[in-house]
């Protein structure tokens, strides 16, 4: 499965806004904000942002699809 693609991060003062594909995904502020730029420095900033937006695949949507649970959905 290819990576994350797609976001980029932006420094506003004390916030940091991250966006995909050039719309705002969201906006971290204080010590979340301080600690994702102190993560993108060390990880790959893809996955960082992907991670952090919630906007990334986990791998089981066709099992989770399939479950008796979810059925008529």
């Amino acid at each position: 499965m290819p990576g994350p693609q797609g976001f980029d991060y932006e420094v506003r003062g004390s916030e940091v806004v991250i966006s995909h594909h050039g719309r705002r995904a969201t906006v971290l502020r204080g010590a979340a904000a301080a600690r994702f730029l102190a993560d993108v420095e060390d990880d790959d900033e893809q996955e960082l942002m992907a991670r952090v937006t919630g906007n990334y695949r986990r791998g089981n949507e066709r099992t989770a699809r399939n479950h008796p649970r979810n059925a008529g959905r």
